[in-house]
């Protein structure tokens, strides 16, 4: 496996998700118009609850994977651009029941849709993108690319339901965190990126690289999330710092603290986790904890592990602008905060 590279810039200091924008920008454009026609409807709350979320700025970095690998492979048809619509309405979809769920106070940003319009108009406009994700799925007219892209639907409703089985269970393992992040972010990377190959009639080995290198960097990414959430900034991570310790989640930093944990620290995690008794310096306490069980930097270097994973998955194609910045990309996600 190869180190991961140092994500590299453009003379113009741009990221490589910025560059990669640059190069998908037309295709970007079409998949805007489509997302925006979609999500029209008579009922004036759906659109409304729909824009707020879905244009938020977002940085619909699914659907530009979609489109991106798409080129890179050579298609040439339109198809990319509705199974990238799909993929961020699923994206969509799953964000509106999270902040039910999770009840966080900031979602890209803004406040969620949730706080404004209420649970069960979150919930069923959230319903709305979905059923919306599969019309054009099937206008695609390929029986492959619904089947990735539904499949990835029931996963990810899979590991939303587990994490919310093991919320404040101090017994998670390893495992069953990998399991659950898997299926609740990664899964959709990876369908984001195999439905290119199965448009473009391109050899399984080729299928498979793809669905690795976006199996990989949802991983990757998620894995920084989770350490971010214990001391990144809110504008990096588009939602409120600590949500997952207010929330009781068991994620990767939290378990591998506790197998290091001496006695007074896993009082704290259960008082905290546990029985939810949070005080205001519990957070950084929390850090602390996390930091001197070298947790937060053991969880990022195996973000780095998947990013360097996902660079090595797109060696079996050819040389070429889109493959450079697909590469780097896997870097960036690491790399993205500092």
């Amino acid at each position: 496996m190869s180190a991961p590279a140092t994500v590299r810039k453009t003379s113009s200091d741009k990221s490589p998700a910025e560059t990669l924008w640059d190069l998908a920008r037309e295709d970007m454009a079409a998949v805007d118009a489509l997302i925006l026609e979609r999500m029209q409807s008579p009922v004036g709350l759906i659109p409304n609850l729909a824009q707020h979320l879905v244009g938020a700025g977002g940085k619909r970095l699914r659907p530009l994977l979609t489109v991106s690998t798409a080129a890179m492979l050579g298609y040439k048809g339109t198809s990319h651009h509705k199974l990238a619509a799909a993929v961020e309405f699923i994206h969509s979809a799953t964000l509106l029941h999270d902040d039910v769920v999770d009840e966080s106070n900031l979602r890209r940003g803004k406040k969620p849709a949730n706080l404004i319009w209420g649970n069960s108009a979150s919930i069923l406009v959230g319903d709305f993108l979905f059923a919306r994700a599969f019309n054009l799925m099937v206008e695609t007219d390929s029986m492959e690319a619904l089947g990735i892209l539904s499949n990835a639907s029931s996963v990810i409703a899979e590991g939303e339901v587990h994490q919310l089985a093991a919320l404040r269970n101090l017994k998670m393992t390893e495992a069953d965190y990998m399991s659950v992040i898997k299926a609740k972010t990664a899964a959709l990377f990876a369908a984001a990126t195999e439905v290119a190959p199965v448009i473009s009639e391109r050899p399984d080995k080729e299928r498979a690289a793809l669905r690795d290198y976006g199996l990989k960097i949802g991983l990757a990414f998620q894995l920084v999330d989770d350490a971010l959430d214990y001391g990144g900034l809110e504008s990096a991570l588009g939602k409120s710092v600590g949500d997952d310790f207010r929330e009781g989640k068991m994620t990767l930093p939290v378990i591998r603290a506790l197998k290091t944990a001496s006695d007074e620290e896993r009082a704290f995690w259960r008082r905290v986790i546990v029985d939810q008794d949070q005080k205001p310096v519990d957070l950084e306490t929390a850090v602390s904890y996390l930091r001197s069980a070298g947790a937060l930097q053991s969880t990022m270097e195996m973000a780095k592990q998947f990013s360097a994973e996902a660079r090595d998955a797109l060696m079996v194609f050819a040389p070429s602008p889109w493959r450079e910045t697909l590469a780097d990309l896997a870097d960036y996600v690491v790399e993205r905060i500092s």
